[in-house]
């Protein structure tokens, strides 16, 4: 018997058919019962990713749109406001100009009217004077004279 064991060699018969048949009809029924509707969900699932992720970049897309008109806008918007702020500043200036320019001729001609003032009281002054100094002349030389004073 031990010999036998050693001598045994395997020969393909007819079960061998049938253990075929029966793994065909095994993929055959896994095929339709477990892979097929498994391969359809999978590739059910890649329509929706790759939609979906269609769906991100366009609004990605969209997103990147809105936000570089934002940005032109919000630049302009500075431009604008730049703009008004140089010329409210320079409405300001010339404003201050004019105002300095109106206070300088007020205070001209309040100098002016001083100096004239002051030269009609200088006048007043010296014929005040003159007539005093005839006075004291005639004073002093009625004294020195010894004379009446008229």
């Amino acid at each position: 018997m031990v010999l036998l064991e050693a001598s045994i060699q395997l020969v393909p018969d007819g079960t061998l058919l049938i253990h075929m048949l029966m793994v065909a009809v095994m993929v055959f029924v896994l095929n339709r019962t477990l892979l097929k509707p498994i391969n359809r969900t999978l590739a059910e699932r890649e329509r929706q990713v790759e939609g979906r992720l269609q769906e991100a970049k366009m609004l990605a897309a969209e997103t990147e749109e809105k936000l570089k008109k934002y940005n032109d806008a919000l630049r302009e918007a500075r431009g604008d406001g730049y703009r008004l702020l140089e010329k409210e500043r320079a409405e300001g200036l010339k404003a201050k100009d004019e105002a300095v320019r109106l206070y300088r001729e007020e205070m001209s001609r309040e100098v002016q009217n001083r100096i004239e003032n002051t030269r009609r009281q200088e006048e007043a002054a010296k014929k005040e004077l003159e007539a005093q100094a005839g006075a004291i002349s005639s004073l002093i030389s009625a004294q020195i004279l010894r004379r009446p004073n008229p």
